[in-house]
């Protein structure tokens, strides 16, 4: 069991370090939806005051572009971070209820079948358009826009990264159930609250 939790925390530390650029990421993003708005609203003062050339250069297509593939981004490879540090939104009534035990065994159903055969159905599925995109060097149809192959690859790395992070829970769950005391499962920590609140 504790090579197995060694990989989880290669896994964990590698969704955290990821996480951590996906916070730039998300103030880069946020710059340039700023600097997209200032450039489509007040082109004719930019323009004015700076020339056309400028105006046009601020508001063009690649920025705009570049902004939807942060966005995407942030989205896709931060989710095995969100996932890891259990942020992730849980809509339920019964299960924040449940014994730490009963959660993690849900848990692991949950990674088993519903969430590791998900993510096989999705790098299976996304295979096909990404290494079509990359033979044919896809790009945006708009003039000025970016390549599409290199954020539609980011689809297929976003599955592996949940994917391993879903091994990841299942081993630090399963470590937790057979009473491992370094198992790093979230429900180890709830359990000890748990224990030290009665």
């Amino acid at each position: 069991m504790n090579g197995l939790l060694k990989i989880s925390s290669i896994i964990d530390w590698f969704s955290t370090k990821v996480g951590q650029i996906m916070w730039w990421l998300t103030l880069a993003m946020v710059l340039i939806g700023v600097e997209n708005v200032i450039a489509r609203y007040a082109y004719d003062q930019i323009s004015t005051v700076f020339g056309q050339g400028v105006a046009r250069v601020l508001s063009n297509t690649t920025l705009l572009e570049l902004q939807w593939y942060l966005y995407s981004m942030v989205f896709l490879l931060g989710a095995s971070y969100v996932f890891k540090s259990n942020s992730h939104v849980r809509v339920d009534i019964i299960y924040s209820n449940l014994r730490p035990r009963t959660q993690a065994k849900i848990d692991i159903f949950g990674i088993l079948f519903l969430m590791l055969p998900f993510m096989i159905f999705g790098m299976y599925y996304s295979w096909p358009s990404v290494t079509k995109s990359w033979q044919q060097h896809e790009m945006s149809p708009d003039p000025g826009g970016l390549a599409r192959y290199p954020i539609k690859t980011v689809v297929i790395i976003a599955f592996v990264m949940l994917f391993l992070q879903g091994i990841s829970e299942l081993i630090k769950n399963i470590a937790f159930l057979r009473g491992h005391t370094k198992s790093n499962s979230m429900h180890a920590k709830a359990e000890t609250s748990s224990e030290g609140a009665s």
